[in-house]
């Protein structure tokens, strides 16, 4: 074992941290990881985990939510700087607004959001639950924050109710481009085109699949296709060639690639695990408003 990787797991287990990791890190990320998943898999996992100590391979957003939903661990990001500027695509003075436009509005705001937002929001989603929990609300009218394309999406699997949308996006999926897609059908006349609902509607109109992170690996790995266009962030190739070795999975265009993300190193995660410096930290009133939000989403996405 390379001494990096060796002193992480020593350190990991002397200070009772689990190292938790989303799909879009760099691969050898990943392979220490205790956990590696989308969003709302982690923020799951993060609620169930018995050590005290939670060192999130991710965004900052990620980590706000792992302290929100476990206000009495200690949460640690191996890069503060790790930020996604989508998340900080809406504005509480439009949800105020809204609120006072619409009386039976619901604030549906993505996990893709900092504290501060979801703390005046109803409930969070993520891509994998959001249709779910959305169809399950009482409200008519939905204002959906921050990524437009996400809320675009469910709006179009919901038609029965009323959907204001933002103008938040993933620089990383709205890079993705239709003739891009379309050029890379050529070349792979047999690929299925898994997209994330991130991506614009002209991809997603393209698509033989769409979903959230971990939807798009499991309908990779349980179809009998053998080669697939991934229209999301490429640090999920390692995940899925990792569980389809005989499969073939090919980007779209050379941009597929959140730099945030990217700040995430295993020289990183060792410093942290050696100084826990890196803590995340929240104010009181930021703390209970957002958890309800979240706490929202886990109930009814169950």
């Amino acid at each position: 074992m390379e001494p990096v990787k060796k002193r992480i797991m020593e350190q990991k287990k002397e200070k009772d941290v689990v190292i938790l990791a989303h799909y879009y890190t760099d691969s050898k990320v990943q392979a220490i990881a205790d956990y590696v998943g989308d969003s709302y898999y982690l923020s799951k996992i993060a609620t169930k985990v018995p050590q005290n100590n939670i060192l999130f391979c991710g965004v900052s957003f990620m980590g706000e939510s792992a302290k929100i939903l476990n206000p009495n661990k200690t949460v640690i990001m191996p890069d503060m700087y790790a930020d996604c500027p989508m998340a900080h695509m809406a504005d509480v003075d439009k949800i105020k607004e809204v609120r006072e436009k619409y009386e039976d509005v619901a604030v549906v705001c993505y996990i893709n959001s900092t504290a501060e937002i979801k703390s005046y929001s109803d409930v969070c989603v993520t891509s994998s639950n959001a249709v779910k929990i959305v169809k399950s609300l009482q409200n008519h009218t939905i204002y959906f924050i921050p990524d437009g394309n996400l809320g675009r999406y469910v709006a179009d699997k919901i038609p029965e109710k009323h959907f204001i949308l933002n103008d938040g996006f993933c620089h990383v999926h709205t890079s993705i481009k239709k003739d891009a897609v379309e050029k890379a059908k050529e070349l792979y006349p047999k690929a299925l085109v898994l997209a994330h609902p991130e991506c614009t509607l002209d991809v997603l109109e393209l698509a033989d699949y769409v979903g959230s992170t971990s939807g798009i690996i499991d309908y990779a790995t349980e179809s009998d296709a053998q080669v697939f266009l991934i229209c999301t962030e490429m640090g999920v190739l390692y995940e899925l060639e990792l569980k389809n070795p005989s499969k073939k999975f090919y980007s779209v265009g050379h941009r597929q690639f959140c730099p945030n993300m990217k700040r995430i190193t295993l020289d990183g995660v060792l410093e942290q695990l050696e100084t826990m410096r890196n803590t995340v930290e929240l104010e009181d009133g930021t703390y209970a408003n957002a958890r309800i939000a979240l706490d929202q989403m886990l109930d009814l996405a169950e």
